[in-house]
Formats: C-alpha cells, sequence, structure tokens
C-alpha cells in the first residue's frame, strides 16, 4: 500500500514540473526549491486518503458477499428440506 502513496507523491511534484513548463520557468529555483516536497506531501495525503477509501471499499464489498453466500446456503437448505418433505408424502 505505501507504493500508492509514492505514486501520488510523484505525481504531485509531475503536477509541479507541469506547472513550471506551462510558465515556462526553470524546473529547479533556488528561492522555489521548497514547494516541490509541499506538493509532494498533497499528493501523498491525496495517496493515503485514496487508500482509506479502497480498503472501506473492499471491506463492504466482502461483506455484501458474505451476506450473499449465507443467503444463497440458506435458500439451497430450505429448498432441499422442502423436496425431501415432498418427496415423502
Amino acid at each position: 500500500m505505501v507504493h500508492k502513496v509514492l505514486f501520488w507523491s510523484g505525481f504531485g511534484v509531475a503536477v509541479r514540473l507541469y506547472q513550471l513548463g506551462i510558465e515556462m520557468r526553470p524546473l529547479f529555483n533556488r528561492e522555489s526549491l521548497w514547494v516541490y516536497p509541499v506538493y509532494a506531501g498533497i499528493g501523498g495525503s491525496f495517496g493515503y486518503w485514496l487508500m482509506g477509501v479502497e480498503q472501506r471499499q473492499f471491506k463492504l464489498l466482502a461483506d455484501r458477499r458474505d451476506a450473499l453466500l449465507e443467503k444463497r446456503a440458506r435458500r439451497k437448505e430450505r429448498e432441499e428440506a422442502a423436496a425431501t418433505s415432498a418427496g415423502e408424502s
């Protein structure tokens, strides 16, 4: 999961480089080097948030899948019980 945070940190730096490219300004100006960690931090925090969203969605999907499987198993048991009671009559 750390790779997602690193990816989004790199994406934040890439956004800064793209911004400077559009403005046609030097990419590595000594006075503005402090901005790169800011952009990396913003991108990394977005990646961390996105990772949490993904984990919550996977948990929700797993819970829903388990509930559906239990429901199918209960329905199958009822159908088998009904078939055996109908077969005995």
